[in-house]
């Protein structure tokens, strides 16, 4: 079974949301499927190794995603929103999130046999 999850939100916005897909995910992959990440609008500093969990916070995001991507989860980061989403916008990608494109994630959506938002 295919599980694609976006990801949509700044990752450290005073909530568990992405932290807890991020978890969702890791078990997922435990259980035996197939999981892929789309990151876009303010979710795609998750990928960019200038994100830093703020003061305070027990949870690094990135290194959760990055662990992820060397258990073999493809992650996909729009490209569009590179330029124009996030505090940290027209910083690169890290190694392993590959920059893309809408008609990716609607060749992925097509795809998948569950789709999460997040």
């Amino acid at each position: 079974m295919k599980v694609l999850m976006i990801f949509n939100r700044e990752p450290y916005d005073n909530t568990d949301v992405t932290w807890n897909g991020l978890r969702l995910a890791d078990k997922l992959l435990e259980s035996g499927l197939e999981v892929r990440l789309f990151l876009m609008n303010d979710a795609v500093d998750m990928a960019r190794d200038v994100c830093r969990p703020p003061e305070g916070c027990d949870q690094d995001l990135s290194k959760m995603l990055k662990d992820l991507i060397a258990k073999g989860v493809p992650v996909k980061v729009c490209g569009t929103c590179m330029a124009r989403c996030g505090i940290y916008k027209n910083y690169p990608y890290f190694d392993g999130a590959a920059k893309s494109t809408m008609a990716a994630l609607a060749q992925w959506v097509i795809d998948s046999d569950k789709v999460m938002t997040f």
